[in-house]
């Protein structure tokens, strides 16, 4: 009977089995008869256990004496075929080991440059392509594509369907200082910010839409929230009112954070990730603040123990500081919402009563984690939108296909976009954006 060849994720389900698993020696020790490997193969990482009485019997003093000493001067990195029985193992964190019974070498692997000690992050990122193979990172890319998976589940189950929209763009769709500009067979052109304005076609045609793809934002900026290149998720729907729009944002991160749980508990407890805090957010309601109602919180809490942010006035912006205080200060994710026109996009709707303050949303995560969610109602009258555009120094000649959305059949919308990354770090408990996609494109890095 041939030996079933699995991964190590599955071990648990072959506990007296012999089995064959391809992988990676990501370190290994040990002492006279015992060698050790620790294995890994992209589900997961586990130990191996070598007996050399065990080789011997199996395969002679001289041939059972020289493969143990193969598996001795193993180099990190080499890749192997190991064939073994699963046992249990309550002193590892996984639960499982396997007993070694032969070993095969696939590809050999010679001065390794990230060994098991201390280095830089410069260092770490120039070999970005090897470090991936880290416990840390991998736990981070499979937390990663647990919200991607939990993404599709849930735009199908609530009636979405994926609408793809360009990447190469005509015109803004927010900030203009914001853009990387091509040359497009002799005319400009932009690498998208979002799908929204293109979303808004396909709502118009098709209900609810969303997508999921990569963005460019050319700010120069430096601090952990921020790239150059990320992925973002955006949703928009017709026939719904503003506060309905934040109840389907809101079961959106839900259900992103359950698939987390679900389907990645192994990465959450590689990165020692508080659970229980996942599992709060999940089951308590989300706050929904004004921001004018979160601004004078802020000046009320000012200067107290705790509160490390500058002074700021009704219609100012908030930074990092602020947010990461006021989302502690409620323990749960929050919406802040209705803030001041001033500041926010063209197309946001302005509130009833109140052309200042538009009707939209930022949703900040608890825990320093900052803006993960951006969303409002969008802006239905033809004349008021093209003003708009005006009032922004916006040519409204680049915006005629987007303003004739308003003149065929108009109907109350709205959307949101959530940056992929955001919520990584925010579901793995990372401290920094660019551990969680695999190649971070920065203001001062573009390689590997």
């Amino acid at each position: 009977m041939m030996t079933k060849k699995i991964t190590i994720i599955d071990v648990k389900d072959y506990v007296g089995q012999e089995v064959k698993i391809g992988a990676w020696v990501a370190n290994k020790s040990g002492k006279g008869k015992l060698a050790f490997l620790q294995l890994r193969d992209g589900t997961a990482f586990f130990q191996a256990v070598v007996f050399k009485p065990n080789f011997i019997e199996k395969y002679g003093e001289e041939a059972g004496t020289e493969k143990f000493e193969a598996i001795k001067h193993l180099n990190q990195e080499t890749s192997i075929y190991v064939t073994g029985v699963v046992k249990e193992d309550e002193r590892s964190k996984f639960g499982y080991e396997l007993d070694v019974t032969d070993f095969e070498i696939i590809g050999h692997s010679h001065d390794y440059p990230i060994t098991p000690k201390d280095h830089g992050t410069d260092f770490l990122m120039d070999n970005r392509h090897l470090w991936l193979r880290s416990k840390r990172q991998t736990a981070i890319q499979q937390i990663r594509n647990a919200i991607i998976y939990a993404s599709y589940a849930f735009f199908a189950k609530n009636g979405f369907i994926k609408f793809d929209s360009p990447i190469l763009a005509g015109n803004a769709a927010e900030n203009t200082t914001e853009l990387f500009e091509t040359d497009y067979f002799g005319q400009p052109a932009y690498l998208s910010q979002s799908g929204q304005l293109y979303l808004e076609a396909g709502a118009m045609a098709l209900g609810r839409v969303f997508d999921f793809g990569p963005v460019f934002r050319a700010e120069k900026s430096k601090t952990r929230r921020h790239l150059t290149e990320f992925w973002m998720m955006d949703a928009e729907y017709p026939f719904v009112t503003h506060d309905e729009s934040l109840d389907l944002q809101e079961a959106y991160v839900k259900a992103l954070l359950q698939g987390v749980l679900d389907n990645a508990s192994y990465a959450l407890d590689t990165l020692e990730r508080d659970t229980s805090l996942l599992q709060k957010y999940i089951d308590t309601p989300f706050m929904r603040v004004s921001y004018d109602d979160a601004v004078t919180l802020l000046q009320e809490n000012e200067g107290k123990e705790g509160a490390d942010y500058e002074h700021m006035e009704h219609g100012d912006d908030f930074g990092s500081p602020h947010e990461t205080w006021l989302s502690n200060y409620y323990g749960v994710p929050t919406f802040v919402i209705n803030y001041p026109a001033s500041f926010k996009a063209f197309y946001m709707r302005p509130v009833p009563g109140n052309p200042e303050r538009v009707l939209c949303a930022d949703l900040l995560a608890p825990e320093g984690y900052g803006e993960i969610i951006g969303g409002s109602e969008r802006e239905t009258d033809y004349d008021v939108l093209k003003q708009k555009i005006i009032d922004f120094g916006l040519d409204p000649a680049d915006y005629e296909w987007y303003m004739e959305l308003r003149k065929y059949g108009t109907v109350p919308h709205a959307g949101f976009g959530l940056g992929l990354e955001r919520m990584v770090t925010f579901a793995a408990g990372t401290e920094h954006i660019r551990e969680a996609i695999p190649f971070p494109r920065m203001i001062n890095r573009i390689k590997p």
